[in-house]
């Protein structure tokens, strides 16, 4: 009796795409512990513009649901996660190039490489095939 397509064992991820849903989920943690100290900063600061305290502890909190999410979406093989997880990675470049600029080189070279990793990652053939996008298979 042929499988149906639900009773096909679904291929594993390659090695490349669950790299990068690591690394995301990673990046989500690091910003959890980035929004920890956020709070934790403004609850015990002396003087404090509460209002921007809070909006950059809530978009820090927004940061890290949102990598996670993506990285969720990517681990469950939606092609459409990928646009949004390379926009972050870009933007995570961004930040590191300020971050240089303003004097934590070292801590800006390391996010760049991270940002750039995991572009490469993402882009790399084996994830593409795996979400399904880029150029169909050209075998005869």
């Amino acid at each position: 009796m042929p499988e149906t397509p639900a009773e096909t064992p679904a291929e594993p991820a390659p090695t490349t795409l669950r790299a990068a849903v690591w690394l995301l989920f990673a990046e989500a943690a690091g910003m959890v512990v980035l929004t920890a100290y956020l709070a934790y900063e403004v609850l015990t600061a002396d003087a404090v513009d509460t209002t921007s305290a809070l909006l950059l502890t809530a978009f820090a909190a927004f940061g890290a649901l949102v990598l996670f999410l993506i990285g969720r979406a990517l681990g469950q093989g939606r092609a459409g996660a990928r646009g949004p997880a390379i926009v972050l990675q870009l933007m995570l470049c961004a930040v590191g190039y300020y971050m240089i600029q303003g004097g934590l080189a070292w801590l800006g070279v390391l996010l760049i490489a991270l940002g750039l990793l995991l572009c490469g990652l993402m882009l790399a053939p084996p994830s593409s095939r795996a979400l399904g996008v880029g150029a169909p298979d050209q075998r005869v």
